[in-house]
């Protein structure tokens, strides 16, 4: 094998030694890890991007081959049982500086990113003074006879360029161009007024059926429970708003994980059937692209739009993500779930009930550039497959992402 190829790093082999530099560095009582400790490093869901769910085969497998490209070292516990602890040598054969380990392990891990989130995103690993220490490093790295690390073409939406490592694929985001002949405009061909008030009847019309449903939807979504319970964590006891609340469980959900949490949807059937199934939380009729300030606080410490955003078209989410951002108090956090694909469906039944709406699967890119172009910052996106008899066959996108201070 060519030792070019030997560095040459697939997912799996990114997510491994990505988690074993960081932890070398985090918990060194710790290091080397056990095939338990680094399984549960890979799989974490915090400060990874994507999360997985690699099982003890893969990352047995994937080590071996890293054993055999003189990546890894096996080696033995030095003291109680013997247990087989796994040390990366990636630095090493690389000749790392502190700094570029600090870089590239953030990379590895997360993805691309631009010198600010990573001068963030790396303080555990390396401190660096600036951001303009940040670029000085890559930069160094990027001018290596074999470079790590490049820097990627800013693309419209984005504040920075973004670097990503040339170790392998590094999860590049799609570019924002919908297939031929999809067309998620027409959405408005009568106009938002129209599409509204035919949003509005269909969910009026639907509201205790759907209800009854889905009220308890959330008991199947482990992922959709996690992120809404880190949800209410970062809000830390401030005010919460879910808009788009639907009958209300997301707000409950938020409110059992902690948050002081009031729900808001345009159509009143829903609030009614909110406030009936959780007479314990408040409940309003209004629209999120005019929402408000809290009475009681200078913004919203978060505000979460579970599935909220699929009857706009796409030149609306700009628009509609900047005006939840703008009533958010500096630091505060904003959550969006949303269907994803290339096409517009249309639905005149559900449920045995006559309705007359379009639902509206979003291109990935467009989304994540309206985020970015709203001033969010530390944004992260999750993209999953359906959950097989739980809920529509349609991809899932989720985006977190931060006010900043």
């Amino acid at each position: 094998m060519d030792q070019n190829d030997e560095l040459v790093l697939d997912a799996a082999d990114q997510r491994i030694l990505g988690s074993l530099m960081e932890k070398q560095r985090t918990v060194p009582a710790s290091y080397p890890l056990t095939l338990n400790s680094l399984r549960t490093a890979c799989n974490q869901a915090s400060s990874r991007d994507p999360v997985v769910e690699y099982d003890d085969q893969l990352l047995q497998e994937t080590l071996r081959s890293l054993k055999d490209r003189g990546l890894v070292r096996i080696v033995w516990s030095d003291r109680g049982p013997r247990t087989l602890k796994y040390h990366q040598l990636l630095d090493e054969r690389l000749s790392l500086q502190p700094d570029e380990r600090a870089l590239l392990t953030v990379l590895l891990l997360r993805g691309p990113h631009s010198p600010g989130e990573l001068r963030t995103r790396s303080d555990r690993l390396h401190v660096f003074a600036d951001r303009g220490g940040v670029e000085t490093v890559l930069r160094r790295m990027a001018a290596l006879p074999t470079p790590l690390v490049h820097e990627l073409e800013r693309r419209s939406g984005q504040q920075d360029r973004r670097w990503v490592h040339l170790l392998g694929p590094a999860g590049v985001e799609p570019t924002a161009s919908p297939p031929p002949g999809v067309d998620r405009e027409t959405v408005l061909v009568d106009g938002p007024r129209s599409r509204d008030t035919l949003v509005v009847a269909a969910y009026d019309a639907l509201a205790a059926t759907y209800a009854e449903r889905l009220v308890d939807e959330l008991d199947h979504k482990p992922f959709d429970r996690w992120l809404l319970a880190r949800v209410a964590a970062l809000a830390d006891g401030g005010p919460v708003v879910d808009v788009g609340t639907g009958p209300g469980h997301v707000a409950a959900h938020l409110a059992r994980a902690g948050a002081t949490v009031i729900g808001l949807d345009l159509s009143p059937a829903m609030v009614t059937e909110a406030r009936r199934r959780f007479p314990e939380l408040t409940f309003e009729v209004g629209d999120l692209t005019r929402l408000l300030r809290p009475r009681t606080a200078s913004g919203w410490s978060a505000v979460t739009a579970w599935y909220s955003l699929v009857h706009l078209a796409p030149s609306e989410l700009g628009p509609a993500i900047a005006s939840l951002v703008r009533v958010l108090r500096p630091g505060g956090w904003l959550a969006l779930a949303l269907h994803t694909g290339a096409e517009v469906r249309h639905a005149d039944s559900l449920w045995d009930q006559a309705i007359d709406v379009d639902i509206v699967l979003h291109d990935p890119a467009t989304v994540l550039e309206a985020t970015r172009a709203a001033g969010l910052s530390d944004v992260e996106w999750y993209h999953r497959s359906p959950l097989a008899d739980v809920e529509a066959e349609t991809e899932r996108l989720y985006v977190l992402g931060r006010r900043p201070d």
